[in-house]
C-alpha cells in the first residue's frame, strides 16, 4: 500500500485532519513524505498503530507532553507510564470529591462562615520578572494585588507569553468580590475552567500553546491556592521554609512512584516535561487547597526560572533577608541570574499583616 493523503489517514486513525496537523508541529506524529508542490502531508500506513495510540490517550485526557514521552517507551514501561497517569488522574477525582463532600457537609449545616480568632488580615506584596540570560522572549507572568497573587509559565514559541497572561486575567475578576472563605475553593475551580478555556481559545491550526499557573486569593484570614504545573508555592514561617505545591511533570511522578530520586530527577533530560497544564488536554486538573494566613507569613510563588537553578536554602535566605517584598524580588531575581538564568523568571512576594 502506498503513502496515504491525510484525509484517510485521519479516518483510519480516527484522527481529525487538524489534530495529525498539530501533533506534526509539536514532533509528536510527523507526516512520512510531503508533497513539495501542494504542501500535502502524506503518511504511512505503518504509522496508524501510533496514531491509533496517540488518539487513544487523547481520550482519555493525557497531555501532549506525556503522550510524547509514553509512544518513545518500550510496551511495558509505555503501560506503566499510562497506569501512573491514571493513578493521579483517579487521585485528584478523589480529592475532588472529597472537597465536594465537605462543602456539602458544611452547606447542608446552613453555610455559617469559617472564622479565625484573626479574622482579617492583609498583605504587602511586589511581583517581578525577567528574560533570563538566554532566552530571547519571556513566556512568564507574574501578578500581585491586595487579594490575588499569581504566576504562570508558558510553554515556550507561539503564543506562550498570551497563555500565561490569558490564565492571571481570569483569576483577577475574583480579587473584586468579597465572599465567604468557604466558597474561596468553588470560585477558584470555576475560574481555572475559564483559564482553561481561555487558554484553550488561543489554538490555532499548527499551535495549541499551554501555561502552568499557582496562584492564592485571600479572604478574610484564609488563602485559596490553586495550583497546575511546575510553578511552585513556598510558604517562609518561623524560620522554616516550606514547599506547598507538588510539580505536575513526569519526572516528579517517578520520583513519587521511587523510580527516580530527587538528585536523579533534578538533572533529568526530561524533568520540565508537564503531565499537566492549562490548555494542555481536555479537562482540567487543579490542585486546590485552603489556608490559614497567619501575620508574620512570606509567600513566595516563583517559576521554575527560579526553583530550578536556586538552590532551597539560597532561597530561604534570600526570603529571611530583608522584609521589603520590592527588595526580595529583586534580590531572587539576581540569585537567578547569577545561576545562569536559562529560562525566563517570574516571582511573586508576599508578607502577611494584622489588618
Amino acid at each position: 500500500m502506498g503513502l496515504m493523503t491525510i484525509g484517510a489517514f485521519a479516518q483510519a486513525a480516527r484522527l481529525t485532519p487538524k489534530a495529525l496537523r498539530l501533533y506534526d508541529q509539536v514532533g509528536l506524529l510527523v507526516p512520512a513524505a510531503v508533497d513539495p508542490e501542494s504542501g500535502y502531508r502524506l503518511y504511512d500506513p505503518a504509522q496508524l498503530p501510533v496514531a491509533r495510540l496517540v488518539a487513544q490517550l487523547r481520550r482519555i485526557g493525557m497531555p501532549l507532553a506525556t503522550i510524547r514521552v509514553v509512544c518513545g517507551l518500550a510496551p511495558a514501561a509505555a503501560a506503566e507510564a499510562v497506569a501512573a497517569y491514571w493513578r493521579q488522574v483517579s487521585a485528584d477525582t478523589a480529592a475532588r470529591a472529597r472537597l465536594a463532600t465537605v462543602l456539602v457537609d458544611h452547606l447542608s449545616e446552613g453555610g455559617a462562615p469559617m472564622s479565625h480568632p484573626c479574622s482579617t488580615v492583609a498583605v504587602r506584596c511586589a511581583a517581578g520578572g525577567d528574560t533570563g540570560l538566554v532566552r530571547d522572549s519571556n513566556e512568564d507572568t507574574a501578578y500581585a494585588s491586595e487579594r490575588l497573587l499569581a504566576v504562570a509559565d508558558g510553554m515556550r514559541g507561539p503564543g506562550g507569553a498570551a497563555a500565561s497572561a490569558a490564565a492571571v486575567d481570569a483569576l483577577k475578576p475574583l480579587a473584586l468580590t468579597d465572599v465567604p472563605a468557604v466558597d474561596l475553593l468553588t470560585m477558584l475551580a470555576g475560574a481555572v475552567s475559564d483559564a482553561d478555556r481561555a487558554v484553550h481559545g488561543l489554538a490555532t491550526d499548527t499551535d495549541q500553546p499551554v501555561t502552568t499557573l499557582t496562584a492564592l486569593l485571600l479572604s478574610g484570614s484564609r488563602l485559596a491556592l490553586v495550583h497546575i504545573g511546575d510553578t511552585r508555592a513556598y510558604l517562609l514561617r518561623g524560620g522554616e521554609l516550606s514547599l506547598l505545591t507538588q510539580d505536575h511533570t513526569w519526572v516528579q511522578a517517578q520520583v513519587d512512584q521511587g523510580r527516580l530520586d530527587r538528585d536523579q530527577a533534578a538533572t533529568h533530560p526530561q524533568r520540565a516535561v508537564l503531565v499537566r497544564a492549562l490548555g494542555g488536554g481536555r479537562q482540567v486538573e487543579a490542585d486546590l487547597a485552603l489556608r490559614t494566613a497567619l501575620p508574620g507569613d512570606r509567600y513566595l510563588l516563583c517559576s521554575d526560572g527560579l526553583s530550578a537553578v536556586v538552590d532551597r536554602g539560597d532561597l530561604r535566605a534570600a526570603l529571611a533577608a530583608t522584609d521589603d517584598p520590592e527588595d526580595t524580588v529583586r534580590a531572587l531575581i539576581d540569585l537567578a541570574r547569577a545561576e545562569g538564568a536559562p529560562d525566563n523568571i517570574a516571582c511573586v512576594v508576599a508578607d502577611v499583616v494584622a489588618a
